[in-house]
């Protein structure tokens, strides 16, 4: 299901409480793609969603933060409607705030891909 609006990420394509982000971390597979970490959890919705957590832990600053959040957002949007039906958590790690706008979409893109193609995803 493509974005009806390319530029926002809608409430129904998010993660919005406690409950669903506890749920995609201590049930989902986790993928580690360098300078995230993203925890997937298949769901009954019919599209994915994400959810995203920068801890202060590894990202002190908040433009560092603001940033990391901004990338995910805008490369979840580009690739959103090739995802399967998924919840998604977007884990920052103490690399994050240091690397390149290109490598951190080069990392979520093969996030995505390892979503994409695995084998407990319903096609």
């Amino acid at each position: 299901m493509p974005l009806d609006n390319p530029l926002g990420l809608p409430r129904t394509r998010r993660l919005v409480n406690t409950l669903q982000y506890q749920r995609v971390l201590k049930g989902g597979f986790r993928f580690g793609v360098g300078v995230f970490l993203v925890f997937a959890c298949p769901n009954d919705l019919g599209s994915p969603r994400l959810g995203l957590a920068m801890s202060k832990r590894y990202a002190r600053r908040a433009y560092d933060r603001n940033r990391l959040k901004r990338i995910a957002r805008e490369s979840f949007r580009i690739h959103g409607s090739e995802l399967p039906a998924v919840d998604i958590v977007v884990l920052a790690t103490a690399k994050a705030p240091n690397s390149t706008s290109k490598t951190l979409f080069s990392a979520l893109g093969q996030a995505w891909n390892s979503i994409r193609n695995a084998s407990w995803v319903k096609p």
